[in-house]
């Protein structure tokens, strides 16, 4: 019994990993506003709706908008547009 406290201990020092935002986190402090991700994929294509979230080059074609379909972000390496919980490889 001893044993598997110990085990439990090690793995709470050690962390989870995130498979929002690929950080480690403890689960004991794991709030609403732990994680900032992007809830949609990043993607090259124009908006359906039309809007502008990107600006293309005047000899640019169509399809090199590049954007987070979530908010916009241009940048591939955008912070995330949204915050919640962690959430682990582990958890199904």
């Amino acid at each position: 019994m001893m044993e598997n406290n110990k085990e439990q201990s090690q793995a709470q020092r050690q962390g989870k990993l995130c498979r929002r935002c690929k950080l480690s986190y403890d689960p004991s402090s794991n709030t609403r506003s732990s994680c900032r991700f992007h809830p949609s994929f990043f993607v090259c294509r124009r908006h359906d709706d039309q809007k502008r979230y990107y600006e293309l080059g005047p000899n640019d074609p169509p399809y090199a908008a590049k954007f987070y379909d979530c908010c916009g972000a241009e940048n591939p390496n955008a912070i995330g547009c949204t915050t919640d919980v962690h959430v682990s490889y582990d958890d199904d």
